[in-house]
């Protein structure tokens, strides 16, 4: 049964058509790999057997009649506790949320989940209101990266990307307002994207806005294709979501490069440090672009760093979603969660929007950008999982988690879609990905370059093995 978690949605499907096993043995070796891993990696906050393996059953019993409910049923899935789940306290990572509510109603992307039939096994961790690029909290502690527990998994959706990375389910959704999906990916090794703002609903509205997207973290860009299909659908409770898409993103996928304008640029024009390893293994895939069909030229966007602006759009947002705290909840916080809520409270309009100013500018560089290139490929990190339990690498000088994503958050703020493609190994074992992003609105584009990658064999995920499991 453990060899099911080795396998990817789309395979997990086809077997079940062809009757080669079901969803109720898929489900318990989705559910006995996420009970081993947990001691260790620590990506759940949650695990549900008794009702996951209850769906799977009735999953089981629609697929012996041929009557499957819809594209994902009996497909283990992990759902990131920032999301509301229906029968399940979203605690997201903080003490000061009781779990004592209500709990009566799933967010629009699980409630496609549900809707196709899909097999809920747990929820994932998250830092505090998934404030930071790491994820540790002081409600379920630090999430390990599955290469290796003494370093970190990235975040903020650090523990869906560590349980797709080990086997507890070959489908997660992630949340990603400056890099959450991605950064986790590229340290973790598997596939993400974050979509077009919009592209996927999200409810209720973050409190981070315009900046928060929704998006799967998966092996591949099959198996994110095909999850997209069911969750990149428009939902009335959600006023900016988007119409409904052209045609299914899996009838995509096989495009391939061929003819693609891809811009490459290693270093944000000079701006970022990017450690040798990763460099080199992004820049081998880039050739491989090249030897597909794509024409490569490398440059650069016309960008200058807006973090400054980032910040004060992101600290904003941390100070609007504790806003309704009272001083006994407010001490319980991640004591760096209330730096930045204070900070973000003293901004006034005028500077909130500036920074909107500033987000549109890029937005229309950006925009200006894509009309020569259809696609742009930077790294996605400028280096490799630092140790666990801190919010910056230790001796890196920088202050705040966005000192080492310069290259995800700037595409929060223009809305577009971007994936992190796991492209390789550093020396120490530990993954690298590669960043591809499009302009608003084709999501298409990414994901055929990046099963194209895939289907060269220049992605992969890796199967790590921790020493529990």
């Amino acid at each position: 049964m453990s060899e099911l978690t080795e396998l990817t949605a789309v395979r997990l499907l086809e077997g079940y058509r062809k009757g080669e096993w079901g969803p109720v043995e898929a489900t318990r070796a989705a559910l006995e790999r996420a009970e081993a891993i947990q001691p260790e990696v620590n990506a759940f906050v949650r695990l549900t057997a008794e009702e996951a393996l209850e769906r799977a059953r009735e999953s089981q019993e629609r697929w012996r009649r041929g009557e499957p409910r819809g594209l994902l049923d009996g497909v283990p899935v992990t759902v990131k506790d920032i999301l509301l789940q229906r029968g399940a306290p979203t605690l997201r990572g903080s003490r000061a949320v009781d779990p004592a509510g209500r709990w009566d109603e799933d967010a629009p992307s699980v409630a496609r989940l549900r809707e196709h039939g899909a097999v809920f096994i747990g929820k994932t961790t998250t830092p505090e209101f998934g404030w930071k690029g790491v994820t540790d909290s002081p409600l379920s502690g630090i999430t390990r990266n599955p290469c290796d527990p003494s370093r970190t998994a990235g975040g903020s959706s650090g523990g869906s990307a560590a349980a797709v990375a080990l086997g507890a389910g070959p489908l997660s959704l992630g949340t990603d307002g400056g890099g959450s999906v991605r950064i986790p990916a590229s340290f973790c090794g598997i596939f993400a994207l974050k979509p077009t703002y919009g592209r996927v609903p999200l409810y209720p509205a973050s409190a981070f806005g315009t900046l928060a997207h929704v998006g799967p973290m998966t092996r591949d860009a099959a198996d994110a294709a095909l999850l997209m299909d069911v969750i990149g659908h428009p939902d009335s409770r959600d006023w900016s979501a988007l119409s409904a898409p052209a045609g299914p993103y899996t009838d995509a996928l096989a495009g391939g490069v061929r003819g693609l304008r891809v811009a490459y640029s290693p270093s944000l024009g000079g701006q970022v440090a990017v450690r040798p390893a990763v460099a080199g293994a992004v820049r081998r895939a880039v050739e491989r672009l090249a030897e597909l069909g794509a024409y490569v030229t490398e440059t650069d966007p016309d960008l200058t760093d807006p973090v400054e602006a980032f910040h004060t759009l992101w600290f904003s947002g941390a100070a609007r979603v504790t806003q309704h705290l009272g001083p006994h909840q407010r001490e319980l916080l991640d004591p760096g969660l209330r730096e930045i809520c204070a900070r973000g409270a003293r901004y006034s309009a005028l500077e909130y929007l500036a920074a909107v100013d500033v987000r549109m500018d890029v937005g229309r560089r950006m925009g200006r950008f894509h009309d020569t290139y259809d696609l742009l490929v930077t790294p996605t990190m400028p280096l490799t999982a630092f140790e666990a339990g801190a919010e910056v690498p230790k001796g890196s000088g920088h202050r705040r988690w966005t000192g080492w994503t310069p290259f995800t958050y700037p595409f929060n703020m223009t809305q577009q879609p971007a994936a992190s493609v796991p492209v390789g190994t550093d020396a120490d074992g530990l993954p690298i990905g590669l960043q591809l992003v499009a302009a608003r609105h084709r999501d298409d584009l990414v994901l055929r370059a990046a099963h194209a990658l895939f289907e060269a064999r220049v992605a992969s995920a890796g199967r790590p093995t921790p020493s529990g499991s």
